[in-house]
């Protein structure tokens, strides 16, 4: 398996090198029973992450929204639960909701990547900091043109669009009101009801 190696630690000069993972290198790890079905990993900038597991108000708000963006959007986008994208070479991470643009074959023949995305939401009961700090900005980093956060320890719904740079321009906090996709206006979603 061809992997690359990462800087010794300036923090810790004792520390071993980590081994940045290749989306192809995660896919061999698979293959060769490395990973299994049983485990719940992601892919981000070449690390393998550990995904906390499924709390029951996590999964209700998942499903919430999937029902609804499945209901609102059918034949017109299609709507994959923490099913894997593909962001590069180093990047597959699985948001708990990506809206897609339709496609006859549901991305059959390859996971979709940044083009393919019209919105990524990523659902937080413990995670929002991990969420906040490392994926949106990847996502940022990606062209990603919106984001939406959900985070239920707050309470909140954090809305990121219009990304330049690495970051994105517009973020919003609401706890309340009316939110709709920027691709699909007409779609109107109650944030109150779906924090309730």
């Amino acid at each position: 398996m061809s992997t690359a190696f990462a800087e010794r630690s300036p923090v810790d000069p004792l520390a071993g090198r980590r081994h940045v993972v290749t989306v192809d290198d995660y896919y061999r790890m698979a293959e060769v029973g490395l990973l299994g079905p049983e485990d719940r990993v992601e892919l981000i900038e070449g690390e393998i992450i550990d995904m906390t597991p499924i709390g029951t108000a996590y999964a209700g708000r998942v499903d919430r929204l999937n029902d609804f963006l499945s209901r609102s959007l059918h034949g017109r986008a299609i709507v994959r639960v923490q099913g894997p994208v593909r962001l590069g070479r180093r990047s597959e991470p699985q948001p708990d909701l990506a809206v897609l643009h339709y496609r006859d074959d549901f991305y059959a023949s390859a996971h979709p990547g940044p083009a393919d995305l019209l919105l990524i939401i990523e659902v937080a009961d413990t995670t929002a900091r991990y969420d906040r700090d490392v994926k949106v900005p990847l996502y940022a980093r990606q062209g990603i043109g919106e984001v939406w956060l959900v985070d239920l320890e707050t309470g909140g719904v954090e809305v990121y669009r219009e990304p330049e740079q690495g970051a994105y321009r517009r973020v919003e906090r609401l706890k309340e009101g009316m939110l709709a996709p920027a691709a699909f206006p007409d779609v109107h979603l109650d944030v109150g009801a779906l924090l309730a």
